[in-house]
């Protein structure tokens, strides 16, 4: 037994079983990289709750208070029961053109907009007699309102033009709200229209934190957006019929049909319009290309491969020079390379990715390569280690550098490894 723990294959079961000890630290380190993102997190909850969070800014809708008689069982009175009834427009239009700055919360920071929104929209008479015609319920046509779904209100800075038919108007505050989203309302009634159709044209200012999502709500719904930002991700339900990225930003119109959605231009209260609202969502969300957060978290994916590389390399200049290495020098050399992902996530907060990786590594690189040639007596296989090890820090910054290619490039790495 004692001759056979000297042998080569124990020596190498050994070594794998030390690598596979490595896991904890790397696991700790995984741990970390999902605290520190939480903390992040928390700090844009913090901008978004001076400024406004992620928005969502929808059309008008035509909301109309109903009574219907309900059965209340055999020989008894048919009492009535309060409801409402919901309408969209038969057009809508917005033109956004969004305000861009950069704030920060201690060492975090979040892209924050000012929208200034365009909107105007079109309710069809003969889509108003057509539901009045078809509801099951007395329509209370004097107490209509139009309301305006906007995702978080603190965000609302100005309301600059409002008008219905061309007449000025003002939003009130409301508890009403439109699936999971707040409104402002303005009280219309419907009997002074004399068959005219709705007109409504509004202008206003909305601030938000890192996201815009426009509901299309309208039969036809047409949004024409810009902004002076190089990285926009376009997001939701539809992606945008036109693009285009100059020196200036980006601008993008999309163009919706009711056929595009699943739901219709009418619904009443009892209907739950919750999920098919928030599924129709559309916009853009300003994404910043640089996440160190998501690359530590890649770096860390390959941790393991790469310390079983590096054991690998030491045992073949062990094997070679015919020397013995201590497994607590070998523990020690896995806890300097565990220590590289702490020192990225570190620096990377501070400096960015790039040059955090380059500083990590040069250090990792200096440390082990030194260790190396004190363990092995000869600067030669001290300093050829350390090459060793660079390289293989490179490979693992293009790995994290090809977003789309990673898994394939990893996998020829594992195989020609």
């Amino acid at each position: 037994m004692g001759k056979w723990m000297q042998t080569a294959t124990a020596k190498v079961l050994g070594i794998g079983v030390l690598a596979l000890l490595m896991t904890i630290p790397l696991m700790q380190v995984s741990g970390l990289v999902a605290e520190r993102q939480q903390l992040r997190e928390q700090a844009i909850a913090q901008i978004a709750q001076g400024w406004g969070g992620d928005q969502v800014l929808g059309g008008p809708v035509l909301v109309v208070p109903t009574m219907r008689q309900v059965d209340a069982g055999e020989n008894q009175p048919y009492p009535l029961r309060a409801g409402s009834e919901s309408m969209l427009a038969d057009t809508l239009g917005m033109d956004v053109a969004m305000a861009v700055q950069t704030r920060s919360y201690g060492i975090y920071s979040a892209p924050v907009f000012v929208a200034t929104v365009r909107l105007g929209a079109r309710f069809n008479t003969q889509d108003l007699a057509h539901f009045q015609h078809d509801s099951a319920a007395a329509w209370q046509a004097g107490k209509a309102e139009l309301r305006l779904p906007v995702g978080d209100l603190r965000g609302l800075q100005e309301v600059t033009d409002l008008h219905i038919n061309g007449r000025p108007a003002r939003f009130d505050s409301s508890t009403a709200r439109l699936g999971p989203w707040s409104c402002v309302v303005v009280p219309i009634d419907l009997d002074a229209l004399n068959g005219q159709p709705i007109e409504v044209q509004i202008g206003l200012k909305l601030a938000g934190t890192e996201s815009l999502r426009l509901l299309p709500l309208a039969r036809s719904t047409d949004v024409n957006m810009r902004a002076p930002w190089h990285d926009p991700s376009f997001v939701g339900a539809a992606l945008p019929l036109e693009h285009r990225f100059d020196a200036n930003g980006f601008s993008a119109r999309w163009h919706l049909l009711d056929l595009n959605r699943s739901y219709g231009q009418h619904w009443t209260d009892a209907d739950d319009m919750r999920a098919a609202l928030q599924a129709s969502t559309f916009g853009v969300q300003l994404y910043q290309p640089v996440d160190v957060y998501q690359r530590n978290v890649r770096a860390g994916k390959y941790g393991l491969l790469f310390i079983a590389m590096t054991f690998v390399a030491f045992f073949l200049f062990e094997v070679l020079k015919r020397l013995r290495v201590h497994p607590v020098q070998y523990l020690l050399v896995g806890a300097a390379l565990a220590t590289f992902y702490v020192v990225l996530l570190a620096l990377s907060e501070q400096i960015g990715f790039g040059p955090a990786y380059a500083l990590a590594a040069a250090a990792v690189v200096v440390i082990v390569g030194g260790y190396a040639m004190a363990v092995l007596r000869a600067r030669r296989a001290g300093a050829l280690l350390g090459g060793v090890l660079g390289l293989i820090y490179a490979m693992l910054y293009g790995l994290i550098a090809a977003e789309q290619y990673a898994l394939l490039l990893g996998a020829l790495l594992l195989l020609a490894m």
